[in-house]
């Protein structure tokens, strides 16, 4: 494989990938919401939503858009979101960050989360969230983000132990090494990771 990485804006040609991706990420973590519902979140926001090619092979894709600090997605409510303009916010919302399993441990995840950051910052965001599922908080804690413990109903729609998160943009170099506590690259966002 050419091992050539490049980040750009998703494309039409890129949902069925991405699709497959996600339901890898997510299935067992009963977390899957279908290629409609990722279509619907990257129309409210297509310049903060990214695919990671590493030579031919999508290798990645990061779903993000505006949404108030302390508040997340409706995991239910994807679709009836498609084509509304993007709540105004300073705060970036990391809907999903996925990374396919056979390419992780490359620093693929540092490389997209990278570049979401300058995103996010170029287009004067002062903050990203997320909802770390699938026991991935240490692994973006160590990234920077703090907890905001009692901001997802726990046993919710994101699962057993998801936990907001938030990382500020304006104190933070954001160091993002690409490798979890035990040693495996992140894989999403919602988040399950290792």
């Amino acid at each position: 494989m050419n091992d050539a990485v490049r980040v750009r804006l998703i494309a039409d040609r890129d949902w069925t990938a991405i699709t497959a991706l996600e339901a890898r990420a997510y299935s067992r973590l009963g977390l899957t919401e279908g290629q409609a519902a990722l279509r619907a979140w990257r129309d409210t926001s297509p310049d903060t939503c990214f695919a990671l090619y590493a030579g031919r092979q999508l290798g990645g894709y990061v779903l993000a858009l505006p949404y108030p600090h302390g508040a997340y997605p409706d995991l239910r409510r994807a679709r009836s979101a498609a084509g509304r303009t993007a709540v105004p916010t300073r705060n970036l919302h990391l809907h999903d960050l996925v990374i396919a399993p056979e390419l992780r441990r490359r620093g693929l995840a540092r490389h997209l989360l990278r570049h979401l950051c300058a995103a996010a910052r170029s287009r004067a965001y002062d903050r990203v969230s997320l909802v770390s599922v699938g026991g991935t908080e240490a692994f973006w804690s160590a990234r920077g983000f703090t907890p905001h413990p009692g901001v997802v109903a726990p046993g919710g729609e994101y699962g057993a132990n998801a936990v907001y998160m938030s990382l500020s943009l304006k104190t933070s170099a954001v160091e993002v090494s690409g490798v979890g506590v035990s040693g495996a690259e992140v894989s999403g966002a919602r988040v399950p990771c290792l």
